[in-house]
């Protein structure tokens, strides 16, 4: 049986987690998700046995996406990737996460522009601010992860009014969470 880590980038979505469970709580975007993570698994010691589980919310870049899901595959979408490989080197921009066809796209920007949402949408069903961050140092660190998301908006101006819904994705997550690890 794996320990699990249980990673979050707020109090607030994780608010609903059971007792006992280990709870790393990261902060916002991909550099303080990064830095949390490494930081932690660096000081866990053997690793043979950890699995990283990061729980969230995230955007619906499609009108129809409500719920929660496991993701696949995450991308960095705020990276020039294509620019980066013409230099030569790979952005490794793409992470294959699970067996799900769900696309999660994270990036530093708070999504609530439909430009960007339907940029976003041609590649992705849900956007976020730290999955990538968190998948990219658990394969450094060779520990499996796993990718859970709430939808709690549209990605668009009801974004805004993500306080007020977040308790009701964090309730969500933390029944995932009872039912799939405690």
């Amino acid at each position: 049986m794996p320990r699990h880590l249980i990673v979050s980038a707020t109090r607030a979505e994780a608010a609903h987690v059971p007792a006992g469970l280990d709870v790393l709580v990261t902060g916002l975007g991909k550099t303080a998700a990064a830095t949390a993570l490494a930081r932690r698994l660096a000081t866990m010691g053997d690793l043979d046995d950890v699995e990283v589980v990061n729980i969230g919310t995230a955007g619906a870049l499609h009108d129809h996406v409500d719920g929660l899901f496991e993701v696949g595959t995450v991308i960095n979408h705020d990276l020039n990737a294509d620019a980066i490989r013409a230099l030569g080197y790979d952005p490794r921009e793409r992470l294959v996460v699970g067996e799900s066809a769900t696309v999660l796209a994270t990036g530093d920007v708070f999504v609530t522009d439909p430009l960007v949402r339907a940029r976003l949408a041609e590649q992705a069903q849900l956007v976020d601010m730290e999955g990538y961050a968190v998948a990219y140092v658990a394969a450094e660190f060779g520990v499996p992860v796993r990718l859970v998301k709430h939808v709690s908006d549209n990605a668009d101006e009801s974004a805004l009014e993500w306080t007020a819904m977040v308790d009701r994705s964090a309730r969500v997550l933390g029944e995932w969470v009872a039912s799939h690890l405690a």
